[in-house]
């Protein structure tokens, strides 16, 4: 691997945008279900049968953390092409692992949640 795509900032980089599309691919998909519950009270229902199964929770708790590192990450792109340049990269270099503990504490509550 190049020298440089193994650097924390590029794989922060990388992070953010593969999440990104991700989330683009997820969650029209999962407005068309929540959609489908506007139809009535039987859709509602069967859409809610539909989102107890265990699958479905672990895909909504991917969409979570999917969300949140987006999020956080995201953040860390605008502070860095919103400010100036110097030593900015070495201050931002530190926001990339509480994003991603962030984003999984953020999963954890989520699960527990889910499945209690």
């Amino acid at each position: 691997m190049h020298p440089l795509r193994s650097h924390r900032g590029y794989l922060a980089a990388l992070g953010h945008r593969l999440s990104g599309v991700l989330l683009a691919l997820f969650l029209p998909f999962h407005f068309l279900l929540l959609g489908s519950a506007l139809k009535g009270a039987d859709e509602l229902d069967r859409y809610l049968r539909f989102a107890d199964n265990p699958l479905v929770k672990i895909a909504e708790w991917v969409l979570v953390i999917l969300l949140c590192i987006h999020l956080l990450l995201g953040f860390r792109v605008l502070r860095l092409e919103l400010t100036h340049w110097p030593h900015r990269s070495e201050r931002l270099r530190s926001w990339i692992l509480p994003s991603v503990i962030a984003s999984a504490l953020v999963g954890l509550l989520f699960l527990v949640r889910a499945f209690s």
